[in-house]
């Protein structure tokens, strides 16, 4: 009988460790690759990954290429508190992107339903991955519930639901009277809601934290700490040299490096039209048994001021939305906290916002909203990448993709290592 050559385990290094480069090593550990995993922090999960909005929301899927986000931005582009802020200064980066993102305009119903379609099947994985290794990320599945205020508004939402449910995703409208037995601690007057049960939220920063340690326990090396200076691939050998001199090589390396994967990309001969769009949350203590009491379970958007809630636990209670653009700017700007503290202070009046924690992160946004995975021009180099407002919905079912990849690049590239007889 004539031998048959086993798959050898290749060298991946994945530069990255929030929450897209984290899963990507976990699912390429559990493909029995060595992984390397290179994040310029001491822990993981510190930049974008940290505080978000912390929703887990394929009703969220709808992409911003709509002709109404365009007019909405030139008429918000000079008031500080707009949901949409755009500094005027020109730049041939947003110049560029802006101009992609108008041209990506006509796909967007296209892209809105494949966006649902992956952030449901990004379900399995996540809550998979975090009950087989005991990771507690203070989830709560109680469902979302969009609230609009006026008819226009809820009108869209009614058409947004129509390709939702193209997508596979099941999503009811609810009258105000059905808004206040979901969320009964919600106040204020609305035009109606939508409410999509099989929405959940969670802890970003916990679980990617958590999952961290689970690489480890699965053989990835963690090289926390360790700025990423230059990174070159020859087709063969991937090569990242580190800030302080020292070069780390392997087989193949995967760019999960958020708003950095542009100038990555571009040493690697790829371009990556990724724009840093910043997003602010307020992180609410709930230090009293009122607040407690007082503050959402289910978790909330507000599709007027573009606000996301999610309850984490017992004790807080995270705020978080607006997009600005404006360049890699990361000032916490106190005239985009206010209408977060505000937003709490009319819709929960009984929650106390006297210990408020604020916090600023860039979205690694592409023009067409999609999370470019995949190979780049070197066969042994892979992204995940660019998945904007989502990237904690979508990140699992991203990672599964790129480990598709790697396997078909393996597969195609594959060396002679051990081999065994056939069997008969």
């Amino acid at each position: 009988m004539s031998p048959i050559a086993s798959r050898s385990a290749r060298h991946i290094l994945v530069i990255g460790g929030g929450i897209t480069g984290v899963t990507s090593a976990y699912a390429l550990a559990r493909q029995g690759h060595q992984v390397t995993l290179i994040e310029q922090h001491r822990y993981a999960g510190m930049e974008t990954s940290h505080a978000n909005g912390g929703q887990l929301s394929a009703s969220n899927a709808e992409t911003w290429t709509h002709p109404s986000t365009l007019l909405k931005g030139l008429k918000w582009m000079f008031k500080p508190d707009a949901p949409l802020l755009v500094n005027p200064k020109p730049s041939w980066h947003k110049l560029s992107w802006f101009a992609e993102f108008a041209a990506a305009i006509p796909k967007y119903r296209e892209n809105t339903i494949a966006t649902a379609r992956l952030a449901i099947a990004a379900r399995e994985h996540l809550f998979g991955w975090a009950e087989a290794e005991g990771i507690d990320f203070d989830l709560k599945k109680q469902g979302i519930l969009h609230i609009y205020r006026d008819k226009a508004g809820f009108e869209h939402a009614a058409n947004v639901s129509k390709l939702l449910a193209e997508g596979g995703l099941p999503r009811r409208a609810v009258t105000p009277e059905e808004m206040r037995a979901i969320e009964p601690t919600l106040a204020g007057d609305y035009y109606g809601g939508f409410y999509t049960e099989s929405d959940s939220t969670g802890d970003i920063h916990k679980y990617t934290h958590g999952l961290s340690l689970a690489c480890a326990k699965h053989g990835v090396s963690l090289r926390t700490g360790q700025a990423v200076s230059r990174v070159a691939s020859d087709g063969q050998t991937a090569r990242v040299t580190l800030a302080n001199g020292e070069v780390v090589t392997g087989d193949a390396v995967v760019v999960c490096a958020g708003v950095h994967s542009r100038a990555i990309g571009a040493q690697l001969g790829d371009r990556l039209n990724v724009y840093p769009v910043k997003g602010y949350s307020i992180t609410v203590m709930l230090s009293d048994e009122q607040s407690q009491a007082a503050a959402p379970q289910v978790s909330l958007l507000d599709d007027e001021t573009k606000l996301v809630t999610s309850r984490l636990g017992v004790d807080r209670f995270r705020v978080a939305g607006t997009a600005e653009f404006n360049g890699f700017n990361r000032d916490i700007r106190a005239d985009r906290i206010k209408p977060l503290v505000d937003w709490v202070n009319q819709c929960f009046p009984g929650v106390s916002t006297r210990r408020v924690e604020p916090w600023a992160g860039l979205r690694p946004m592409m023009p067409d909203m999609l999370p470019r995975v995949g190979p780049g021009r070197m066969p042994n180099v892979f992204y995940n990448t660019g998945h904007g407002h989502l990237g904690w919905t979508l990140s699992a079912i991203t990672a599964h993709q790129l480990a598709g990849h790697v396997a078909q690049w393996e597969d195609a590239h594959a060396r002679p290592s051990l081999t065994r007889p056939a069997l008969a």
